[in-house]
């Protein structure tokens, strides 16, 4: 039942993104320093690692990180084999469900792990996580949140990230703009001011859907709050409850009075970040990597980029820090499972690596010893941002199962090519909510 679980969620993801060639075997990875690789890594003396962290998510960084290890573990060599971050989302699960993963590999905490852990496809790691004392190396409420499930360890945390309103400083000042908004109608008020001076409020790259569901999840915790928030990732909750519906109907305003740029779906979130950078757009609702890109695109924080919290909406409802948690996992089928758990916690404990991973992908670190001082300005506010949230909430995609979550990403698709339908999409959405949680 577990495997046939796992099957039916591939075969899904497939037909409904058309990504045949995501299903494909991946390249034969290569040893992290780039040298040759082995016919067949030995028992031990290797380990594979697959992960999502391509291109501008942090390749380079990693493989730098890779042969830290390497260098700290004489005779052990990580074969290193990046997928991209869409293609990696099926090929992963088709791996797993072929009998035939990684050793170790990249994943997002919540949803997505629970899944897997619920289809028997990892190892748990209670005694790596004992043995390296990673209770006090994780906050309590980071690793509570992402790393136990079903009452047992399975992920090691590498970097989290909050999401938050990112803008363009010298667009703003140009438009006379000098405070930022801490309340929905003083967003507004903002994003008019923006429009006179002819400036596009937000910019918005939604070609990968993914993007888009920030909104979708921001004005629903500020709106109906945190825990009917769990409840509709639960399936406990109705897509066309009213709570649902007001969601849409404000993100339609928004739509309605052009304060996106045009044709989101035709573009990426680096080409939104480029926007905002370009001043064509004055902010972007992102995570914290866009500072990552923004800083290898020789962008200054502070000057040329800066944050504000996303506004409160309903006066009493708690205030929710939203991001994902990247961590590692270990395969139940991992071929060389003591070389692997050597690398998992080294990832987490080695501080050096942690704050170079930190800086290199514009995320926060979850180990509590590495120096905050690392972080630049706009990064010590986000951390600031995050401590200071009433709770700190997965977005949408790793909140609720892969299965709906395919559904719910669609349907944001939908809205910004034509947001006049939402009530369809809704109950278009609520139908597959309706056969996702009745399983």
């Amino acid at each position: 039942m577990k495997t046939h679980r796992l099957v039916t969620f591939v075969a899904m993801v497939i037909l409904l993104s058309l990504a045949l060639s995501a299903c494909t075997a991946p390249v034969a990875p290569a040893p992290a320093d780039g040298g040759q690789q082995a016919s067949e890594p030995a028992e031990e003396l290797s380990v594979t690692a697959m992960h999502y962290f391509s291109g501008t998510l942090g390749r380079g960084a990693l493989a730098d990180i890779f042969k830290s290890f390497q260098e700290a573990n004489p005779g052990i060599t990580v074969f290193d084999n990046p997928i991209g971050h869409e293609d990696f989302k099926t090929t992963i699960l088709v791996m797993l469900a072929g009998g035939d993963p990684p050793d170790i590999f990249s994943y997002w905490a919540g949803a997505r792990v629970q899944f897997i852990v619920d289809s028997d496809r990892l190892a748990p790691i209670d005694d790596l996580w004992d043995e390296n004392n990673l209770d006090e190396v994780v906050p309590a409420s980071l690793a509570a949140g992402a790393t136990v499930y079903n009452d047992q360890r399975y992920l090691i945390p590498f970097g989290y990230h909050y999401v938050g309103m990112f803008y363009n400083p010298k667009v703003m000042a140009d438009a006379g703009v000098t405070e930022f908004p801490t309340t929905w109608d003083e967003l507004i008020t903002l994003a008019d001011t923006l429009q006179a001076a002819g400036v596009k409020p937000f910019a918005l790259g939604s070609m990968n859907r993914w993007p888009a569901q920030f909104w979708f999840d921001y004005l629903l915790l500020r709106t109906a709050g945190p825990e009917y928030r769990s409840k509709l990732m639960a399936g406990e909750a109705s897509y066309t409850d009213p709570e649902v519906q007001r969601v849409m109907e404000m993100w339609k305003e928004l739509v309605d009075k052009g304060y996106f740029v045009d044709d989101a779906n035709a573009y990426d979130w680096t080409d939104a970040a480029d926007q905002v950078a370009n001043g064509e757009a004055a902010m972007t609702l992102m995570g914290t990597w866009i500072t990552g890109y923004w800083n290898t695109n020789e962008l200054t924080p502070g000057e040329d980029y800066d944050f504000f919290i996303f506004p409160t909406i309903e006066e009493g409802v708690p205030m929710a820090a939203l991001g994902p948690v990247d961590g590692w996992v270990l395969a139940k089928d991992a071929k060389h499972p003591n070389a692997a758990r050597k690398l998992l916690a080294y990832l987490i404990t080695d501080t050096q690596s942690q704050g170079d991973w930190a800086i290199a992908q514009g995320a926060l670190s979850p180990n509590v010893n590495v120096d905050p001082s690392i972080y630049n300005d706009v990064m010590q506010n986000a951390l600031a941002a995050v401590d200071s949230a009433d709770t700190f909430t997965f977005n949408y995609d790793l909140a609720t199962t892969p299965p709906m979550a395919e559904g719910g990403l669609d349907m944001f698709a939908q809205f910004m090519n034509d947001p006049s339908g939402y009530m369809d999409y809704l109950e278009q959405t609520q139908a597959v909510a309706e056969d996702v949680f009745a399983q």
